[in-house]
C-alpha cells in the first residue's frame, strides 16, 4: 500500500493511500481518518461510500466528518466509487461507469473485469482497512445517494459484517429508478431478478435490519423523484423496522446537507459501535 499523503487533521491523521486491487484489476485509491483516540488502541470504523461522480476526495475534503469522527473516537473510511483507469472500460454519460461503480459486481463485458465494487468494498478494502495499525472489530456504514444506495444494500445483505447503519438521500428503490434501471442493466443484465438484491426498498421488505437505522433525506432535493424516499420509508412502515427518517425542510442533494447533519450520523454511529 502507498502512503500518498497524510495531514493532521483535529488531533488525528487524514490519510489517502493507493493499492494495487486484485478485485478490480487495477490501482486504487482510499482515504481514511484516523482519530488521535486511534494512538492509544483500536477504534471503531465508519464506512462512508460516496455517490455518484465521486471519488474518495469529495467526502473527505466536503463532508465535515473529521471534527466529529475526532470528538466521538471513530475512524472514517472514504472509498473510491469505481475502479478507474485507461483499461477500464467508462461511458460518456456521468452516471454510468468510471464515478458509477453503483457497488455491484457487474457480469457484462465490457464492465464485468473491473466493476466489481461490491467485492472490493465488502472483502478487499476491508480487508486492507483491518490490517491498518489502530482498526478495530467494529464497523459502521453509510453514504449519499448512490452511496448510500450502497451502504443500505451491502448492510443488509452482510447484517454479520456491519454495527450500525445509516444513510443520507439514498437512491432508495432503484429497480423502480432511472437513476438504477440503466445501471443494474447494463452491469448486471436484463434479468430484473438478479437486481433486486442490490434495491434497499425490496431488501428491506424481505430482510430488514437487525437494529435501527438512521436516514437523512432533503426535502428540497432536486432528485427526489429519482431516490423515491417514500418507497423506502413504506417499506420501513410495513415492516415495523426500527428506524428514524427525517425529512430535512429546505435542503438540497448537495455536500452541504451532508455536512450538516454529518454531526449526527457520527454520533448516532459512535453510541452504536462503542
Amino acid at each position: 500500500m502507498e502512503t500518498l499523503a497524510e495531514n493532521r487533521s483535529f488531533g488525528g491523521v487524514q490519510g489517502v493511500y493507493r493499492h494495487a486491487s486484485e478485485t478490480c484489476g487495477c490501482d486504487m485509491t482510499f482515504a481514511v481518518y484516523m482519530p488521535p483516540q486511534a494512538a492509544d488502541g483500536p477504534v471503531p470504523v465508519l464506512w462512508y461510500l460516496s455517490g455518484l461522480t465521486c471519488t474518495h476526495e469529495n467526502a473527505m475534503t466536503k463532508g465535515g466528518f473529521q471534527e466529529h469522527a475526532a470528538k466521538h473516537g471513530l475512524a472514517v473510511v472514504f472509498p473510491d466509487t469505481s475502479p478507474r483507469g485507461e483499461s477500464v472500460a467508462d461511458d460518456e454519460a456521468y452516471d454510468l461507469g468510471q464515478g458509477a461503480g453503483f457497488y455491484v459486481n457487474a457480469k457484462r463485458e465490457p464492465w464485468k473485469p473491473h466493476f466489481r465494487m461490491y467485492d472490493y468494498i465488502t472483502q478487499e478494502l476491508r480487508g486492507v482497512v483491518e490490517g491498518m495499525k489502530g482498526i478495530g472489530g467494529r464497523h459502521g456504514i453509510t453514504g449519499h445517494s448512490m452511496g448510500g444506495h450502497g451502504a443500505l444494500t451491502i448492510a443488509m445483505r452482510n447484517p454479520e459484517a456491519y454495527d450500525s447503519l445509516s444513510a443520507f438521500a439514498p437512491i432508495a428503490h432503484p429497480t423502480q429508478s432511472d437513476w438504477g434501471r440503466k445501471q443494474l442493466s447494463a452491469y448486471l443484465g436484463d434479468d430484473e431478478g438478479c437486481w433486486a438484491v442490490h434495491d434497499s426498498t425490496l431488501l428491506m421488505e424481505e430482510h430488514g435490519w437487525k437494529d435501527d437505522i438512521l436516514v437523512d433525506q432533503g426535502g428540497s432535493d432536486q432528485f427526489l423523484d429519482l431516490l423515491k424516499p417514500e418507497a423506502l420509508a413504506a417499506a420501513i412502515a410495513r415492516r415495523r423496522q426500527a428506524a428514524t427518517f427525517r425529512m430535512q425542510a429546505g435542503y438540497d442533494h448537495s455536500y452541504f446537507f451532508v455536512q450538516s447533519f454529518a454531526g449526527d450520523h457520527v454520533a448516532w454511529h459512535a453510541e452504536r459501535l462503542k
